[in-house]
């Protein structure tokens, strides 16, 4: 049977997360501008660091000894009892490209989901010094004042942003022109700094694909909590299954006319 979570419940989940996020921002910044941090090439052919995996190591020992019984879905370290009724998922440098050149817009993702659904996400990008915390049903913060985005009702005045036009193939390349075609502005490279933005109300509407849940389960109680709506390209609420594709827009009427413009 799943537990209730009561608002002072995830209030105290935050600020384990809080405290996660201090570890992590300890060890990406003792390694950031480091001139000899050795990078690898994983897999899918990111960038991996020494900082990424000693960072999402510090956030499982405390969740090891603070949450035992809660799974974890991380990035660099794999999944352990991804079953469980509360799944943390952390992201330890989102962004390893900015962090490997001293950009300073990387961040560390880390969430909270239970039975599937995101209901805390923390947005920390240590370099800046910002911090967006958001909580299902509560105001999202940013350094513990509360934010929200703002209001844009036409798609000429939408400032859009997105991580690399790389991200876009095949069917989604040209879905995504027709998209970018209508607003007034594209931004290029804030990965996770760009939905702290849009929550923040100096930015519209993020959109990217090719993500994974590590990528974008922390983005969607901070857009929420803030008045935005994140969903995937064809508006369904994001979880471990979906394409990753994702649509995100601070005014919620224009994520509807985005997704239009999306589906053709």
């Amino acid at each position: 049977m799943s537990q209730a979570l009561t608002a002072s419940d995830l209030t105290a989940l935050a600020g384990l997360a809080d405290r996660m996020a201090d570890a992590a921002a300890l060890v990406a910044m003792r390694y950031f501008h480091a001139p000899s941090v050795e990078i690898e090439t994983k897999a899918d052919t990111s960038p991996v660091t020494v900082a990424d995996r000693e960072a999402e190591a510090a956030m499982r020992t405390m969740l090891r000894t603070e949450c035992p019984e809660h799974g974890i879905f991380g990035e660099e370290h794999g999944q352990d009892r991804t079953d469980a009724e509360f799944v943390w998922v952390l992201d330890p440098i989102d962004g390893t490209k900015s962090f490997v050149i001293g950009k300073p817009l990387f961040g560390t993702l880390i969430a909270l989901t239970q039975n599937g659904k995101p209901v805390l996400g923390v947005i920390d990008c240590p370099a800046l010094g910002e911090r967006w915390i958001g909580i299902d049903g509560l105001s999202t913060t940013l350094n513990k004042k509360a934010v929200s985005t703002r209001f844009c009702s036409m798609m000429s005045d939408v400032w859009l942003a997105s991580t690399s036009p790389d991200m876009f193939a095949d069917e989604d390349k040209p879905k995504f022109e027709k998209l970018r075609a209508g607003v007034q502005h594209t931004v290029w490279g804030g990965d996770c700094h760009s939905y702290g933005l849009m929550a923040a109300g100096t930015l519209d509407m993020v959109i990217e694909a090719d993500m994974k849940p590590y990528d974008y389960m922390a983005l969607v109680p901070v857009v929420n909590g803030a008045g935005g709506k994140i969903t995937d390209w064809d508006g369904k609420p994001l979880d471990f299954e979906s394409d990753g594709r994702i649509l995100a827009a601070g005014d919620a009427r224009l994520h509807e006319v985005a997704q239009k413009l999306l589906a053709g």
